[in-house]
């Protein structure tokens, strides 16, 4: 594994072992010093140029608990502000001799762009509405944990599938681990032709919900959303928003996830969001770990 741009592409077994390496990261976190030497010498330029605070901030801390110096960019105070071009800015971060790039931005394919254009390691921490491939294997780690395995598990996905990244590296991963997986959404939030990934959309909360394992709970991206395809939040929560009595409906263990920043009150209800079976403070803890396995998948262990 060069680079990590998506989740798709990545086989099964290389997904396990990141996620067996996640396992191990969990308990550098756990101690009192959190901090290992072994990416010592090695320097993560964090280059995010959409707004964000879990990722960008895990990935910095990742960077620092295996002892790496990390060095965060975003567009304002950068030279992509004098009209530099970001493949010219990349090459010159390489010039640097920096050891890896984590890239974050509005449109899809630019990880993939960079990665053609420079020898070190490129992560994709998220490009437009394409993937997100670090969140989906936390969640896959979050689920593992409350599970075991994936094999067999009934996961919904429900919200903005048409325009969220993890959506679609969640779905990937999920599926590659052995889950059934199902999408639910308004119709004009479901892309047309997914079930080509091997996933059976609904447009039912209700049914999408039935006897699932687990629920992942997508935030509405307003920033890519056209006016025409959203009717609004008060009647997105009427239909769509995961409460008490929708989430009855899941198996009484149903873990729920949801990526960040949470719509209280849209999608989901706080009485949902912050007690048993939520999961989604475990999903920010295991994003440090998942991280830091990367960044040593790609820059500290033997290729």
């Amino acid at each position: 594994m060069r680079h990590l741009l998506g989740i798709e592409g990545l086989s099964r077994e290389e997904i396990l072992r990141l996620l067996d390496t996640a396992e191990a990261m969990l308990e550098i976190s756990q101690r009192e010093v959190k901090r290992v030497p072994t990416l010592r010498g090695k320097t993560i330029v964090n280059l995010f140029l959409e707004p964000s605070t879990r990722t960008r901030v895990s990935f910095e801390i990742a960077a620092k608990r295996l002892s790496a110096d990390a060095i965060n960019l975003q567009a304002s105070g950068s030279s992509l502000s004098k009209k530099e071009t970001l493949a010219d800015m990349a090459s010159n971060l390489e010039a640097m001799n920096v050891d890896l790039l984590v890239v974050r931005d509005r449109t899809a394919g630019v990880p993939k762009m960079l990665a053609d254009r420079v020898r070190i390691p490129v992560v994709n921490a998220g490009d437009g509405a394409h993937e997100h491939p670090t969140q989906a294997l936390l969640d896959a780690l979050t689920l593992r944990q409350s599970f075991g395995s994936l094999e067999g598990r009934v996961v919904a996905i429900v919200g903005d599938i048409a325009h969220s990244r993890v959506a679609r590296s969640d779905l990937l991963v999920f599926s590659a681990l052995g889950a059934e997986v199902r999408v639910a959404g308004p119709p004009t939030m479901i892309p047309p032709g997914i079930e080509a990934l091997g996933v059976k959309p609904y447009f039912s909360l209700e049914d999408a919900l039935a006897g699932a394992d687990a629920v992942v709970v997508l935030r509405i991206q307003q920033e890519r959303l056209e006016g025409a395809l959203f009717p609004g939040e008060r009647e997105y929560a009427q239909n769509w928003s995961l409460t008490r009595r929708t989430l009855a409906l899941a198996k009484p263990e149903a873990a729920v996830l949801h990526p960040g920043p949470i719509n209280r009150g849209v999608e989901i209800a706080s009485e949902v969001a912050d007690a048993e079976p939520s999961r989604i403070l475990d999903q920010v803890t295991n994003g440090v770990a998942v991280r830091m396995a990367v960044l040593y998948q790609l820059t500290g262990s033997e290729q």
